[in-house]
């Protein structure tokens, strides 16, 4: 899933109608989009990064694992861990900021019948969401490596 053209989408949605007041509708599915085009720029990440990015050096079987392996409860919570992420450099910080952010955006759209959102910050908040994609996409990959495996699998002490 390309997180750019759910970007697009949540764009389309958010300016719908052109003329007029936006529908609630609209503007709920436009933050749930926002959302999964960051939750699927991390899962892009994680699959790249542990199975390889081009088709032709790489499985497709345990790319697609690593992809489904990312959890959204389990991410959040890895990216609300300060003691971790303040080791991370700024640009995955601000990323991990944007998913927690944007999925408690998410749960409001998605599951709050009295959620009420404005078209005018329905936009910012995508209009954050890809630059925060953006500023991780040109991370190192040894970091976005690092971030990957931590969002993905446990933390186990010792």
């Amino acid at each position: 899933m390309n997180p750019y053209d759910l970007l697009r989408a949540a764009y389309q949605l958010a300016l719908e109608p052109s003329v007029g007041r936006p529908r609630q509708a609209n503007l709920r599915r436009a933050i749930s989009t926002a959302y999964y085009a960051l939750f699927h720029a991390l899962a892009n990440c994680c699959a790249d990064m542990l199975a390889g990015s081009t088709r032709a050096r790489r499985s497709q079987r345990a790319w697609r694992q690593a992809y489904r392996a990312l959890e959204h409860g389990h991410a959040k919570n890895q990216c609300a861990n300060q003691s971790v992420m303040s080791r991370f450099p700024l640009e995955i910080r601000g990323f991990g900021e944007a998913f927690i952010e944007m999925q408690a955006l998410r749960h409001t759209a998605d599951y709050d019948p009295d959620g009420q959102f404005a078209r005018a910050e329905v936009l910012e908040y995508i209009k954050e969401s890809e630059q925060a994609i953006r500023r991780f996409e040109n991370t190192p990959a040894s970091d976005r490596r690092a971030f990957a495996i931590y969002v993905l699998l446990r933390l186990r002490s010792g």
